[in-house]
């Protein structure tokens, strides 16, 4: 019960980080506003995103927008968050992972829901803004190294896996005595 306790703190603590940043942007810089950190590599700028990822379906109609970026993420949580109980008593790393996912899953909706966009304001490029990845925040980076934790968890898996699948045709091929 502990663990539990402990990631709804690292839950909480993130989601606050990430609302305390977005409202920095936006009560520091105006919207389309970029300031370089690393000319050339890293700016902070304030970006508003209509869409999912990368701004996927930012020019869709607003009632897919509303199912697809309000009432199937609330629906999403619910069911991470089943997946974090289910979790956790087994490895650390998969229910921290269902946690970063929740973080900033509620970070984004918080957004989504008071704002009807999300503020993100971390941008990377090279040599000029033009050149840039997708700017993204704080609990788009939550779910970004959760994807990772389930990643290493799947392949952990699958070579366990296949470590018993070895075993038991091994042992299979023994005589038996």
């Amino acid at each position: 019960m502990a663990r539990f306790w402990s990631l709804c703190l690292l839950m909480a603590t993130l989601i606050i980080l990430d609302q305390l940043t977005k409202g920095a942007i936006q009560s520091s810089l105006y919207y389309g506003q970029s300031i370089p950190v690393i000319d050339g590599f890293f700016s902070i700028a304030y970006v508003k995103n209509t869409g999912a990822a990368f701004g996927f379906g930012a020019g869709a109609h607003e009632l897919f927008r509303q199912i697809m970026f309000l009432a199937l993420p609330v629906v999403f949580c619910g069911w991470v968050f089943y997946m974090l109980i289910k979790t956790i008593k087994g490895v650390f790393y998969l229910s921290l992972a269902y946690a970063l996912i929740l973080a900033g899953a509620i970070g984004n909706l918080i957004d989504r829901f008071s704002l009807g966009y999300v503020v993100d304001f971390l941008l990377f490029y090279w040599k000029d803004e033009a050149n840039h990845f997708p700017a993204f925040n704080v609990a788009d980076s939550c779910i970004t190294i959760a994807a990772g934790l389930l990643m290493i968890d799947f392949f952990a898996q699958l070579k366990a896996k296949k470590k018993a699948e070895v075993t038991d045709h091994v042992s299979d091929s023994l005589p038996k005595s």
